[in-house]
């Protein structure tokens, strides 16, 4: 629901801005609100171009990849301090290849992982020292070839990723610092590269030239209010986000799916047991006693968490002390463990939601990450598409910022990010239920558990005491767990016989809890948003190709507008060695402003790439021109690109590095050797066609950049 204060917020920014836009902003429109002319608002308040809510992962990649595209941004950060709890851990391959470009980070990922086969697997067991009741390998072939992606998956906890991602941060200059540590900040010191620890948000106010926020904090036990102004403020703030809150955008979807503890632990013992009998990612264990899921996040150190479920108000946080954890821990292990040491033991709730909108007050108050989607933990879909929101939104901001495109830029955020967060909350839900159809077939169903707490909840509720209704409650699930007793759950029993039966069919068929969706992780594709989206061209790939994609579950390249640029191996043509290879996503710089134009050497592919080059000069952006050898057939002798491009100097010329029966680039794309691909800095496609549909090249290289940027240049 929306909040008085937010209300009263949105009523006078529509006051303020009412005179400010000469009419609504819409794709194309030309603004004179003055996005990139921010100062501060006065009174000794400072400005920062962008200030960020969050100091999250989603928020410090964001904050890295503004710091490096030359964007002044700071970070307001509630804690005092950064969690060490081990959170999410799953890092995907988009995410990964995202990493490759922030200063090594994907490769500091996998020197410092775990070995991927202490990992690979899920394993389903009556205890971590009894009967496995089936396992799953979630590594294929194509996580090493690297035939897909140039870089694998990776497990990796999220304040690990956090401490590199700072240490990231500081090489740039981007510091952290406590409340106290900026006192007499002022009109006259800059706010900008600062990570404020201890900051709340507490207020957010439109004014004639941006956002102003107020942020309280603890100044020697007292608390106190600082103001900030900022041109943009992005929430990157969590589920439980503030910034969501203030500025009154609802939440749309299934809450309250499931509450569970989270306990982190060490324990060295359990760890090398593991190591030496069964290492895996995932253990789900079921004994008549405890039910719990354990996540080992480094068998190496013995580092763990544990997710227990939990019925409140029967059951209460206050009811999991160290003791009772440490006695769950016991009874899921099968025996008693002597050096266990519980770090942390936290409460969460399960949500499958995705905010009503992702863009508020005008395109200044922007949401990202947790605090604008938050899915079941199923296939760690939380994080990756968080840390993607970051990477969609980075470059957008600074094309604003820098007068090279309309305020409609961030709007193509909403466009493009909204529904893929409804998309993977689909496919979250999706797998949570299929992790949900292990205990299902051994009896144990979630959804009646779920129900008998709701009686509990409500019609005896109301007639029960509240002691009676934990016994009652604790009761039923006794009786439930029961039947994981060896008794029932053996071959000579009819009844133990059907369900191994009909659990070994799960695993065999596929139908458990996954890891990896290389479909949804590498082949999503923007429908709408900043690009030019295909209609009647003459483009090869057919609708056949999305159904088997989706099907098949497999990740089908694609050069569709709106997908993720295609990975090949490619060879600069003249490199000193024939070993000197790298990845066709590796032609969009990662700290750059920068589209890319890839062509094949043909004469009127040439034409059009130096039309689109000359219109990137009038619409103030860089644009850099690859031109694709089929491999083996480049003649040193018979080279034009220079010749064609003799007036301009930003492109290079790649061969193909493949062999058969690898496709070319130009079929992997389903296109031509006529084809243009035009990506965006963010290495999604933003327009394609094939050079022969193209009549005027001038007025089609001005379209598709008006319509990308929204701006219009005569």
């Amino acid at each position: 629901m929306r909040t008085a204060a937010a209300a009263a917020a949105a009523v006078g920014f529509n006051r303020l801005t009412a005179g400010l836009l000469r009419r609504p902003c819409a794709r194309g429109d030309i603004t004179v609100f003055p996005f990139s002319s921010c100062a501060a608002s006065g009174g000794g308040v400072p400005h920062v171009p962008v200030l960020i809510v969050g100091a999250g992962p989603v928020g410090l990649v964001l904050s890295f990849l503004l710091t490096k595209m030359g964007i002044t941004c700071a970070v307001l950060e509630k804690s005092t301090t950064f969690s060490q709890h081990p959170q999410a851990h799953f890092i995907n391959n988009r995410t990964m290849e995202l990493f490759r470009k922030l200063d090594g980070l994907a490769q500091n990922i996998e020197s410092l992982q775990p070995p991927m086969d202490f990992w690979r697997k899920f394993i389903y067991c009556t205890s971590l020292s009894g009967s496995i009741l089936g396992s799953v390998d979630h590594m294929q072939s194509q996580d090493f070839d690297k035939i897909i992606s140039p870089v694998s998956v990776a497990h990796f906890s999220q304040y690990k990723l956090v401490n590199l991602l700072l240490e990231k941060l500081e090489n740039i200059g981007v510091h952290v610092y406590s409340p106290d540590g900026i006192e007499g900040l002022t009109q006259g010191e800059p706010l900008g590269k600062k990570i404020l620890m201890g900051h709340e948000c507490t207020s957010i106010q439109s004014t004639d030239e941006g956002v102003m926020v107020g942020a309280s904090f603890s100044n020697q036990g007292k608390m106190e209010e600082r103001k900030y102004h900022c041109s943009i403020l992005v929430g990157s703030d969590g589920a439980k986000s503030t910034v969501r809150k203030l500025v009154g955008i609802s939440m749309k979807g299934e809450s309250d799916l499931q509450k569970l503890i989270s306990v982190h632990f060490f324990s060295r013992d359990l760890a090398q047991y593991l190591l030496d009998q069964r290492p895996g990612m995932l253990f789900f264990i079921f004994n008549p006693e405890a039910i719990g899921v354990l996540v080992a996040h480094d068998l190496n150190q013995g580092e763990f968490v544990l997710q227990i479920p939990y019925y409140p108000p029967q059951q209460n946080f206050e009811d999991f002390t160290s003791k009772v954890c440490e006695h769950i821990i016991f009874k899921l292990a099968g025996w008693d463990l002597t050096d266990v040491q519980i770090v942390d033991i936290k409460p969460w709730v399960m949500h499958a939601e995705v905010a009503e909108k992702y863009v508020s007050f005008n395109n200044r108050v922007i949401l990202v990450g947790d605090a604008a989607h938050r899915f079941p933990p199923a296939g760690g879909f939380g994080m990756n598409t968080g840390i993607q929101d970051a990477h969609n939104l980075a470059w957008k901001i600074c094309f604003l910022l820098n007068d090279i495109a309309s305020p409609s830029i961030i709007q193509t955020y909403d466009l493009e990010r909204r529904p893929i967060a409804f998309s993977n909350t689909a496919l979250s839900v999706e797998n949570f239920k299929a992790a949900m159809s292990v205990p299902a077939a051994l009896g144990l169903d979630p959804t009646v558990a779920n129900s008998v707490h709701q009686v509990i909840n409500g019609s005896l509720g109301s007639i029960m005491p509240r002691s009676l209704q934990k016994v009652v409650l604790e009761g039923i699930l006794s009786v439930g767990r029961a039947q994981l007793s060896d008794y029932v759950l053996n071959e000579k029993n009819p009844l133990g016989s059907l369900r191994l039966a009909r659990l070994k069919s799960i695993f065999d068929e596929g139908k458990s809890l996954q890891l990896q969706f290389p479909a949804e992780d590498l082949g999503f594709c923007y429908q709408e948003g900043a690009l030019v989206a295909d209609f009647g061209n003459d483009i090869r790939e057919t609708e056949a190709t999305d159904s088997y994609r989706r099907a098949s579950k497999e990740y089908v390249p694609s050069a569709k507008p709106g997908s993720r640029l295609p990975h090949m191996q490619v060879r600069a043509l003249g490199a000193s060695s024939i070993e000197d290879t790298f990845s066709t996503l590796d032609l969009v710089p990662g700290d750059k402003l920068e589209f890319l134009l890839i062509i094949a050497p043909l004469k009127e592919s040439y034409d059009i790439a130096c039309a689109m080059l000359k219109m990137a000069e009038i619409f103030k952006t860089s644009l850099k021109v690859c031109i694709i050898w089929p491999h083996g057939t480049f003649n040193k002798e018979t080279t034009s690109s220079g010749i064609e491009l003799a007036s301009w100097t930003n492109f290079i010329d790649v061969e193909e590095v493949r062999s058969p029966p690898m496709n070319s680039w130009w079929e992997m794309c389903h296109m031509t050797s006529r084809g243009i691909l035009l990506v965006r800095p963010d290495e999604h496609i933003a327009w394609r066609a094939e050079s022969n549909t193209v009549k005027d090249a001038a007025a089609e290289a001005r379209r598709v950049f008006s319509l990308i940027l929204g701006v219009k240049k005569i």
